[in-house]
């Protein structure tokens, strides 16, 4: 009855005989006609009891043991001797890696880092994966996609070394990549963009970008862009990493959508950076009942196959009360010690188990096995993950952290931290995994590549050739080649609007789509992705047009069916509609985004929410789409910190595009007009779709109707390089000022420039910006060639360059912060006589509120009074008007003088 938990004693059960009764009977049939009868009858039994109206707690986790049976376990067709070996000579490169890296004269620059415990866990379950279950990229299969715990970088180096992919050289300089021949430290394509396929560091956003991609998949499958039926998405995590709220953030999706091509492996060695990751409880059970409530297939793999045997002796269940009574901090000081601790602090717990290992040494005890060192155990739990169909499964598999590292860091707290280890410590290492070098040679810590017409190389081998090549490998292009329309293809939104009518730059972004979705080529490649605001941006009549796409259609009738833009799912459905869901927006447009490289395919997604919930919540989800060499737009609808009048201090985006800025590969925009918005679509189309070249673009929209002017002939170049002259001063003034705006900001100077030209005798030159970054960035490219080439004529910066075509000083607003303006003050020309440029900077600093638009830019201090104002200070720092005019027009315009600082209101 070894399947059977003990009988409660009497004092809790009012019937000890029935009990023993129903336990026999069930073991009976366990015995007789298997688990799975069993499994069956006692699910009837609970729901009849529900039925019945009994109250029956629920409990999604499962004894603290193997999920699969012995005798249920898929034999590994491997040879377990010949990868042991190779797994040890890449244990030993592992760890050579960085501890040579880290044996470095501190004078040199002092330690390089990097993690050699995190490998020596993982070991044994990358090696089972590459050599049996992850197939490479080829026409029959399309290959799977692994995101890799990034701690364990240097374990998939040493194996890409043994496969002759990675040189010795590398190895040497491995953290060391300023001079283009080292490796990076975690997983990154920008800086090998043939390797690594994705970016898993920061912690958790490997698990949340990985859901949405095996999505994606199916996405792709289903509306017949290409066959991902044969492919998986694994990935590799920490228990600890499960603590960010993105690792679990989006397991419902993956359960609701039925991603059976999704594998989660989670690396259960019970540490994280500092100690435990539950001392007092137990992760597994905790991480269990998260996955399995969430409507994952969780299969836990805890126990080696040293412990089979003691487990079939263990009748009465004590051995197994014992392991799930002791807490995951005394599991760590078992592996932190030796045999006879783990023969007195665990089997010592009950005098049943410690008679069960009498007859043991404590040599034979400190051999029981963690689960995921034992090879045949995490080949039948990768079997049992692969073969799993209609759910997303989870390993729950236990490790020791640091395993083979002995006493300098096996199970220790300071094993994550630990990189450098003693000619002692090394000696222990070799000897344990039995490594072919010799004391003489140790201290050099050689790296171990066997010949290539070895038993082991040519096992290697063969393993990756028998799954299409070898992994991790990334595709830098596409191999297809699409053609995207010109700029005529956008007329309808080039053209100035008719008398009367007005709209806002997100409808103009939504007419843009028009062409895009009626293009036989690119139509099927436009990927809208919302995050429950397309009533908000004027989106929702894609909803009927193009369709929401659900794996199982749509099974009930839309209460808007009447209605022409009804809400409409479907099977081959191409709106991704992600709910409210700003990181998950943001994944699903990272695995579009991506295709080219993941499937061979060019997708445009097209990412649409509130300016404000984007790069502010998923800065760092936006910063490693940059690492993915990521191709895309993002849509900042309802931009700037005075635009979404009603909605307040969060909702109120006065820093986004700060944000973009420090993204090197995004182009920002912040555009004032719908020909502006056609011109930035058009030429990403162009850079990301036709060139394949490796940047994403992130406008920010607006929700105000305004008339738009139209496109003026031989502004397009400039449009794109981030500022042009909208409209000029008035010739007959003799003084005359620069200003520049954009967004919804550059309409203020517009209204400034009247004033300015009526009410005080100044022209002014009106200058739309729609890419303060771009033109910062463009700046400092400039200075850098300057400061480079000091014998060469100096390059004149592109602002510069327009400036210097007007005269007077310069006054910038934007709805953003006045850092975004204040990046281009280095650039303003100085007067033709030498004298210094007046440069004004008018932005949002501060909370935002609600009110009315034209109340918030008043107390924002960027209306188009402020706007004068400034103009005029200018002049007169400027010496071509006296202060009084300053002072005169606050006064005019009733301007309060004492009122606080918008920053700190």
């Amino acid at each position: 009855m070894s399947a059977i938990d003990p009988i409660p004693s009497a004092s809790m059960d009012m019937d000890p005989q029935e009990t023993r009764e129903w336990l026999d009977a069930l073991s009976g049939v366990i015995e007789t006609e298997g688990r799975a009868r069993a499994h069956d009858l006692l699910e009837t039994l609970l729901d009849h009891a529900r039925q019945a109206g009994i109250d029956m707690p629920f409990s999604a986790t499962t004894a603290y043991v193997n999920t699969i049976a012995v005798e249920d376990e898929a034999h590994c067709p491997g040879n377990l001797e010949m990868e042991e070996r190779l797994r040890a000579y890449m244990r030993w490169n592992a760890m050579a890696m960085v501890v040579r890296a880290n044996r470095h004269n501190p004078a040199d620059g002092g330690d390089l880092g990097g993690h050699i415990s995190s490998f020596a866990s993982l070991a044994t379950m990358l090696g089972c994966g590459f050599n049996h279950f992850w197939h490479a990229d080829t026409p029959d299969h399309g290959g799977d996609l692994l995101y890799v715990q990034g701690h364990s970088a240097p374990g998939i180096y040493a194996r890409a070394f043994m496969e002759g992919r990675i040189t010795e050289e590398q190895l040497v300089n491995f953290r060391q990549e300023v001079g283009g021949k080292g490796l990076s430290s975690y997983p990154h394509p920008k800086l090998m963009p043939e390797f690594w396929q994705f970016p898993t560091v920061s912690m958790g956003l490997g698990p949340i970008m990985a859901i949405y991609p095996a999505r994606f998949l199916k996405y792709l499958h289903a509306r017949g862009i290409a066959d991902t039926s044969k492919r998986k998405v694994w990935v590799f995590c920490g228990d600890g990493e499960m603590d960010e709220p993105e690792s679990l953030g989006a397991i419902g999706l993956a359960a609701r959508e039925k991603l059976d091509n999704l594998i989660f492996v989670v690396n259960c060695n019970l540490q994280r950076l500092d100690g435990p990751v539950r001392g007092n409880g137990k992760i597994v059970q905790e991480l269990e009942g998260e996955f399995r409530g969430a409507g994952w297939n969780v299969i836990k793999l805890l126990w080696g196959s040293y412990w089979d045997p003691l487990l079939a002796r263990d009748k009465d269940g004590t051995l197994r009360r014992i392991m799930m009574e002791m807490v995951d901090g005394d599991y760590q000081a078992c592996k932190a010690n030796d045999g006879a601790f783990v023969r007195q602090h665990f089997f010592g717990r009950d005098p049943k188990t410690l008679e069960m290992v009498a007859r043991l040494s404590d040599d034979d005890i400190w051999r029981l096995n963690r689960g995921g060192h034992d090879p045949q155990k995490v080949y039948a739990a990768y079997h049992s993950a692969v073969n799993h169909t209609g759910q997303p499964t989870v390993l729950l598999i236990k490790t020791v952290k640091g395993f083979g590292m002995g006493k300098s860091g096996e199970g220790k707290n300071t094993a994550h931290q630990t990189k450098k280890l003693t000619d002692e410590d090394i000696k222990v290492f070799r000897d344990r995994f039995n490594i072919p070098v010799t004391d003489e040679d140790l201290p050099n810590l050689p790296f171990i590549r066997p010949a290539e017409n070895t038993p082991e190389m040519q096992y290697l081998h063969g393993r990756r050739q028998a799954l299409g090549g070898y992994l991790p490998k990334r595709r830098p292009k596409a191999e297809e080649t699409l053609v995207v329309p010109d700029l005529g293809a956008f007329q309808s939104i080039l053209e100035p609007t008719a008398e009367g009518r007005e709209i806002s730059t997100t409808q103009a972004f939504v007419r843009c789509l028009t062409p895009l979705l009626r293009d036989p080529a690119l139509g099927p490649r436009v990927v809208p992705i919302l995050v429950d605001e397309a009533r908000t941006f004027g989106m929702e009549g894609l909803f009927r047009q193009i369709g929401i796409y659900a794996p199982e259609g749509q099974k009930y009738t839309p209460v808007d069916r009447d209605q022409v833009m009804y809400y409409r799912e479907d099977k081959a459905g191409q709106i991704l509609q992600e709910g409210i869901n700003e990181a998950g927006g943001m994944s699903s447009w990272i695995a579009a985004a991506t295709a080219y490289s993941t499937n061979t395919r060019v997708m445009i997604p097209v990412y649409v929410d509130y300016s404000r919930f984007g790069l502010q919540r998923v800065g760092d989800l936006a910063w490693a789409a940059g690492d993915m060499q990521a191709r895309g737009f993002l849509l900042g609808g309802t931009s700037g910190r005075t635009t979404l009048n009603g909605e307040g201090l969060q909702h109120e985006d006065g820093h986004s595009q700060l944000v973009a800025g420090t993204i090197p590969n995004c182009m920002s925009y912040d555009p004032s007009f719908a020909h502006e918005v056609a011109v930035i679509i058009q030429d990403g189309l162009k850079r990301m779709v036709e060139k394949q070249e490796n940047v994403f673009y992130y406008l920010t929209l607006l929700n105000e109707n305004y008339a738009q002017p139209g496109l003026k002939a031989g502004t397009e170049a400039e449009i794109i390089k981030g500022m042009y002259l909208l409209q000029e001063a008035d010739a007959k003034h003799k003084l005359s000022v620069n200003l520049l705006g954009a967004g919804s900001i550059l309409r203020e100077s517009m209204a400034a420039k009247d004033l300015l030209e009526a009410e005080w005798g100044v022209g002014a030159n009106v200058w739309s910006c729609p890419s303060f970054n771009l033109l910062a960035r463009e700046g400092l490219d400039a200075e850098r060639h300057n400061l480079l080439h000091p014998t060469q004529a100096p390059r004149a910066p592109f602002v510069t360059a327009q400036l210097n075509r007007t005269a007077g000083p310069v006054v910038a607003s934007t709805d953003y912060v006045k850092a975004l303006p204040e990046q281009i003050r280095a650039f303003i020309p100085k007067y033709k006589d030498g004298k210094s440029r007046s440069y004004k900077v008018l932005g949002t600093d501060g909370f935002g509120r609600s009110d009315f638009r034209y109340r918030l830019r008043e107390h924002f201090e960027i209306n188009r009074h402020y706007i004068v104002v400034a103009a005029l200070k200018g002049l007169a720092d400027d010496g071509q008007v006296p202060l009084a005019k300053v002072a005169e027009a606050i006064a005019k315009y009733g301007i309060d003088i004492n009122k606080i600082n918008p920053l700190y209101a």
